[in-house]
């Protein structure tokens, strides 16, 4: 019983990697700035010259330009993942549900991608965004429920 419990999470947890790598593989994301290399050699109370300064404005600026290419690609992210987990959800429910052990390892998978695709978009800082995407977790979670453990006892009590 615990082997069957150890490997439905297993399966799951490699569910959610195989999603966010390969979104990560096909679609990468902006790269960040590298940190002045004469800030990490300054030391403490030492007077900084003006290409120091110069160097710190610039990468605070590509700082700056780096959050705001990060704000759609997370908005991205999350679209991509949820709409995979929709697929994942759906597959294990359907296509796999009489392979009970797989089921249930792809479906607590596509919860964790689910769960991902949440957590992207509240990295997008559009407000209106992550209330979508809240809303479309919790639609997917109440439907999920339902089809998992509501409508199984359902017709089991009308036999």
């Amino acid at each position: 019983m615990i082997l069957k419990l150890i490997y439905t999470l297993f399966l799951a947890l490699l569910i959610a990697l195989f999603v966010g790598l390969g979104i990560d593989a096909f679609y990468p994301g902006p790269k960040a700035p590298d940190y002045p290399v004469s800030k990490e050699l300054e030391k403490p109370g030492c007077e900084i010259s003006e290409q120091q300064r110069s160097e710190q404005i610039k990468y605070e600026q590509d700082m700056r330009d780096f959050n705001e290419k990060s704000k759609p690609y997370n908005r991205n992210v999350s679209i991509i993942s949820l709409i995979s987990a929709i697929l994942i959800l759906v597959a294990s429910l359907t296509l796999l549900s009489k392979i009970k052990m797989i089921a249930d390892g792809i479906l607590l998978g596509g919860v964790f991608t689910t769960a991902y695709g949440i957590i992207r978009g509240l990295m997008s800082e559009d407000s209106r965004f992550r209330f979508l995407i809240v809303t479309v977790g919790l639609i997917v979670s109440l439907v999920l429920g339902y089809i998992k453990f509501i409508r199984p006892r359902e017709k089991e009590e009308e036999i």
